[in-house]
């Protein structure tokens, strides 16, 4: 039973909101900036409105299939599941080839359902970060690790703090080409 939902997560993860968002404006995002279909290539790409729904739509799937596991029954387990499936059904979208975008949003809306603390912390970390450098990638990477370690230091139920790792494990593999870019001091900023 535990696959049914976890595919339904990963199939409502792999709805590619960036994408559609800018085929509204007759643009193939993947075409434009980073080549990204996340919400930051959308707002560089056709400005904050699109950006600002496209990260919306994201963060709300994440949070819609955790609190899809928490409906049918409520067991941390299932429900970290389906947040982890919601995550890499962003990432590697059966609609877009198995790509997608870089989880950071959607894994933010899975983070605002199992622990909204945490979730505080997280925007904090990101609004803090962005301010200060306006380099989306940097923020994105050191509210991940931020998150996991924070919930191993709260304990979190295991399969929530086990998952967060997996899941920041999984988001700094999807920065590497931006890591190398602020290594070598190219990354776009905001």
């Amino acid at each position: 039973m535990f696959v049914i939902f976890m595919l339904a997560a990963y199939l409502l993860g792999s709805i590619p909101f960036g994408f559609l968002i800018a085929k509204i404006w007759n643009i193939d995002i993947r075409k434009y900036g980073s080549g990204n279909i996340g919400s930051t290539n959308v707002f560089r790409t056709l400005g904050p409105l699109p950006g600002t729904i496209a990260f919306a739509l994201d963060f709300f799937k994440g949070m819609l299939a955790v609190y899809m596991g928490f409906w049918v029954g409520g067991d941390p387990l299932l429900v970290i599941l389906m947040g982890v499936s919601v995550v890499f059904g962003h990432m590697f979208s059966i609609f877009l080839g198995f790509k997608g975008g870089k989880g950071a949003a959607t894994g933010l809306g899975v983070l605002a359902g199992i622990a909204p603390d945490v979730f505080l912390v997280a925007v904090i970390v990101a609004a803090v970060v962005i301010a200060a450098t306006r380099f989306v990638s940097l923020a994105s990477i050191l509210t991940a690790l931020t998150v996991a370690a924070l919930m191993f230091i709260l304990h979190k139920p295991l399969p929530y703090a086990l998952a967060t790792f997996l899941v920041a494990v999984f988001i700094l593999i999807r920065h590497i080409p931006n890591i190398r870019r602020l290594l070598n001091g190219t990354e776009l900023r905001l």
